[in-house]
């Protein structure tokens, strides 16, 4: 990984916007400082992932993170805060075409789990990201929705990585 050089301005975080689209469909929009490539890397190669998904700010703890992307693989990712016991999440992966689009399950809320659709759409060097979680009903969004206040600081975190890798 490289490193910013002197001199060279490190990159401005862009607005995180989440936007409730319908009553089962949350959509969170971020433009990254990489390409395309990069970004799609981080959300599908478990050394890379694991260094920005988590938000610093919730003192948590990613335990494991398995990542088998591929078109019926699955992901599991298991995390701890503090002393608690460990919580898991996991799902499979219903489509995966490099590097533009990702969708996956949320399988550990059951029938009430959102499918996500990740694309990346490159523009001048950067990628515009837009993260689409659709619930199964509108109860389960209420009862999903407040993963989503955590994105603007998953996502500078996931910027600030990149940045780093795109000098």
């Amino acid at each position: 990984m490289g490193t910013r050089r002197e001199g060279e301005p490190a990159a401005a975080k862009n607005p995180t916007t989440v936007e409730r689209k319908s009553d089962r469909e949350v959509v969170v929009t971020r433009t990254i400082h990489a390409p395309a490539r990069l970004v799609f890397e981080a959300f599908t190669r478990p050394e890379l992932f694991r260094q920005w998904w988590v938000p610093k700010s919730f003192g948590m703890t990613l335990l494991s993170c398995d990542l088998d992307v591929r078109v019926g693989g699955t992901y599991r990712l298991v995390f701890r805060h503090g002393e608690s016991d460990s919580m898991a999440f996991h799902g499979r992966y219903l489509e995966v075409t490099p590097p533009t689009r990702l969708v996956w399950t949320n399988d550990e809320g059951g029938e009430g789990g959102a499918v996500t659709t990740a694309t990346f759409e490159e523009q001048s060097g950067k990628t515009l990201l837009v993260l689409s979680d659709l619930y199964p009903s509108k109860e389960a969004l209420e009862a999903g929705a407040g993963s989503m206040d955590a994105m603007g600081e998953t996502l500078d975190q996931l910027d600030e990585l990149l940045v780093t890798r795109s000098v």
